[in-house]
């Protein structure tokens, strides 16, 4: 879902010794995360109104249960997207106190690509990669 919304922009292109972070970089992602936040508040709007529209009670049972299950989805995905709106809340308040584009655990760049593909992302790439794999280590 994220990737649909963030490739209705263009990409960020520094100048030359362009400081990392500057205002103009930051109205970018700003208007991202807006855009984002946008697209799917429209979504949640849309699926309520969807879900009290199909609201029928079907006499056959399997009827039943395959709207029921349709609509168990449906919420899963929209409780997903709202989680992914509480952190884009975060993100803009990241913008807002100078912190956002450098990563949370070893403070370097993350880079103006990966927050384009990412605009929420907290981690440079290598921290999110060590992240992972002790991940898959934990779970095993």
């Amino acid at each position: 879902m994220e990737t649909e919304i963030t490739k209705h922009f263009t990409p960020y292109k520094p100048k030359a010794r362009e400081e990392y972070m500057n205002p103009k970089q930051l109205a970018h992602f700003r208007g991202i995360l807006d855009a984002l936040k946008t697209e799917l508040s429209k979504d949640i709007d849309r699926t309520v109104h969807t879900m009290q529209d199909e609201a029928t009670i079907f006499a056959d049972p399997n009827d039943r249960a395959s709207q029921e299950s349709d609509m168990a989805l449906e919420l899963r995905n929209r409780d997903r997207e709202r989680k992914l709106i509480k952190k884009i809340e975060e993100t803009i308040g990241r913008i807002d106190a100078g912190e956002y584009g450098y990563c949370e655990s070893c403070g370097v760049e993350i880079g103006l690509r990966r927050l384009e593909a990412r605009p929420t992302a907290t981690l440079c790439i290598d921290c999110k990669t060590l992240e992972e794999i002790r991940e898959k280590q934990v779970a095993k």
